[in-house]
């Protein structure tokens, strides 16, 4: 148990210095270029995924083709979205509103998987509502493009979580992470053909460690689900948050008032009750292969 738990905390610290890594392009790649290349360097983690007995044709192909096309869909939006975001916005108010992902979880459980919700849950998504409205203060502040890409994150990567519960524990794990790279590599490649820019070798340097420490991260995301229940790995992704605070101030001069503290408090409370709740109260987290 604890060795998985601290391989979750080792999983998502890879997942932080990604992010590092392309929030220091600064935009000077189109976001779906970076998305492309990173994948690119995501595959490097196939062989490590892949089990005795899996085939290679597996990476593309699953026993739900539907939903596996819906994770690789919304899995590039996902990706391309959270670049634009980094990009535009503290490392900390990204994270702040791309961890609105258990609370869009919840929602569109309720719509489409019919999941029953008590008021402790619905009590938390309320709760994250409000901290979205005091980091976002509408009215108050200049809002842009950078926050609607991290919500936009968020809710794609819910579509994935979701279509992960409904594929349940029928697919393999290298369909699962083919999925997450696959559609990420052909949307950010078509999207790249109309204005590609090749990068400079610094530009390459930092995309290779964007999609290396990803592919690590997915990597050590499946040997931590191998020694610990996935509800108890999950809630190990918001440890990102200290790493986004840090890099923020050290790398990127970030600065947070005590307003958006308060709002990213709030949204990292509710979600992180959500997911604990619906470890206690649900039954997919022990029939779904997380990865």
């Amino acid at each position: 148990m604890i060795k998985g738990v601290l391989l979750g905390f080792a999983c998502y610290a890879a997942y932080a210095i990604s992010d590092a890594f392309v929030k220091s392009l600064h935009g000077t790649l189109p976001a779906y270029e970076a998305v492309f290349f990173g994948a690119v360097l995501m595959l490097s983690a196939l062989p490590f995924i892949r089990k005795p007995g899996d085939r290679w044709i597996e990476v593309f192909k699953a026993r739900k083709p539907v939903l596996w096309w819906t994770r690789a869909v919304s899995g590039a939006i996902s990706n391309i979205s959270a670049v634009m975001a980094f990009t535009a916005l503290p490392m900390a108010e990204a994270f702040a509103l791309i961890f609105l992902l258990p609370i869009f979880v919840t929602l569109l459980s309720v719509l489409f998987l019919k999941e029953h919700v008590g008021w402790r849950r619905w009590s938390a998504v309320v709760a994250g509502f409000v901290g979205v409205l005091v980091v976002l203060r509408p009215g108050f502040r200049a809002l842009s493009g950078g926050h609607l890409a991290a919500m936009v994150c968020g809710l794609s990567g819910a579509v994935s979580v979701v279509a992960l519960r409904m594929a349940g524990a029928h697919e393999k794990r290298l369909s699962l992470y083919g999925a997450g790279v696959i559609g990420p590599l052909l949307v950010g490649g078509l999207l790249m053909l109309s204005d590609f820019v090749w990068p400079s070798f610094h530009q390459w340097l930092l995309l290779a460690g964007y999609g290396l420490l990803a592919g690590l991260a997915g990597v050590l995301l499946m040997l931590a689900t191998q020694h610990a229940p996935a509800n108890r790995v999950a809630p190990t992704q918001y440890s990102q948050m200290l790493w986004a605070i840090g890099f923020g101030y050290w790398l990127f001069g970030d600065h947070l008032d005590w307003p958006m503290l308060i709002g990213i408090a709030l949204i990292l409370g509710s979600g992180l009750f959500t997911l604990v709740r619906e470890g206690q109260v649900t039954s997919w987290w022990r029939r779904t292969r997380l990865v």
